[in-house]
């Protein structure tokens, strides 16, 4: 059984780097109560647990990417019914950030359906992330693939996250994955680091892959010689026209297991339950909270597949006790929308209700 205790420490020059598959394996082996329970412990030596932080994604490039991920609808290589659309246009990216900001989200994260960013459409990339950062907002990119050069300006233009996910472990990759190969996807990861920007990289459970496949993929994250600041864990959305439209849908257990153990792992990264919550209940997201995930993507829609409604978002929180200091700034109005339980509790803060409990005994 691993150790929590060896995971705590306040420096994350002591984070482990040398995680192994007897280990990893064994952690998700393990009865699913202690799993969580050393989750939780290894979250909260270095997170607030009742604070999860949020992003907005938006897709400002969409459709006929070169390559052939058999799990995206964007991909030029499936029928999904996907429109293409060109690169959106610096205003509306930024007017989309505005209204990110204004709905709460601290980080607002743009990607393009590229293999690589083209040079020609460099320039307005780099005015989106000045533009963003110039609200106050945490800026991320996914655009493909990065060579070194073009890490080096994003980070200078003021990037604060480069999003490049490895989607499962170095052997299952190629079933999914043939037009660009994961060293490929590790070299991004290194031009990223290099350059001074934030890590996020993560995977999908769902893919069709092994209890082991996963195991793989957090080891490839964790034994980076630094942990990605970020890990988004996705579960499949299975859309019609690509090739894992029947794949058997992954158990929301053996899901909060991948959340769990890679918050023990990595326990001073940020764990984002992604894309996948459209289909989840309350109970699976507050398990995976409660495993260690404190992200999520605030919006209606991921790039093109649903997200759940801002308002549900808000309820669950509510419902949780999660960021309930955000609500400060809202009216009475927005609050009764939002924590329905204080109109009740309003009309029953009257002089005809009884307060039992305050009642001295006569």
């Amino acid at each position: 059984m691993t150790n929590v205790s060896s995971l705590k420490d306040s420096g994350s020059s002591a984070l482990r780097h040398d995680w192994t598959f007897d280990e990893v394996e064994a952690l998700f082996q393990m009865p699913f109560n202690d799993l969580i329970f050393q989750a939780q412990l290894a979250h909260r030596e270095h997170f607030d647990p009742n604070r999860v932080q949020v992003s907005t994604l938006l897709s400002i490039k969409t459709g006929a990417c070169p390559e052939d991920c058999k799990y995206c609808p964007q991909s030029g290589h499936y029928n999904t019914g996907l429109d293409k659309e060109k690169l959106m246009e610096v205003r509306k990216v930024l007017e989309e950030a505005r209204r990110a900001k204004a709905s709460g989200a601290t980080r607002f994260c743009m990607g393009a359906a590229w293999k690589n960013p083209p040079e020609k459409d460099m320039p307005y990339i780099l005015e989106m992330v000045k533009g963003v950062k110039e609200m106050g907002l945490e800026t991320c990119m996914t655009l493909g693939m990065l060579n070194e050069e073009q890490a080096g300006v994003l980070a200078q233009a003021g990037l604060d996250y480069y999003n490049h996910n490895l989607d499962t472990s170095p052997e299952f990759y190629g079933s999914i994955i043939t037009t660009r190969t994961f060293s490929d996807r590790l070299n991004t990861l290194a031009h990223v680091r290099d350059s001074g920007m934030n890590i996020c990289s993560g995977g999908i459970v769902g893919l069709g892959e092994t209890e082991r496949d996963r195991a793989g993929m957090l080891i490839q994250l964790a034994n980076l010689p630094k942990h990605p600041e970020s890990v988004p864990v996705n579960m499949l959305v299975r859309v019609e026209g690509t090739p894992l439209a029947d794949v058997e849908e992954v158990d929301g257990i053996d899901f909060v297991r991948t959340i769990a153990v890679a918050k023990i792992m990595m326990p001073a990264s940020c764990v984002r339950l992604s894309a996948g919550r459209e289909n989840m209940s309350d109970e699976l997201q507050a398990l995976a909270f409660l495993a260690g995930a404190n992200s999520i993507f605030l919006g209606d829609k991921l790039l093109t597949t649903a997200n759940p409604k801002e308002s549900s978002d808000r309820q669950l929180f509510n419902k949780l006790g999660i960021n309930m200091d955000d609500t400060t700034e809202l009216d009475e109005q927005e609050l009764a929308q939002i924590c329905p339980l204080r109109e009740r509790d309003s009309l029953l803060n009257n002089e005809q209700y009884f307060d039992a409990m305050g009642q001295k005994a006569s």
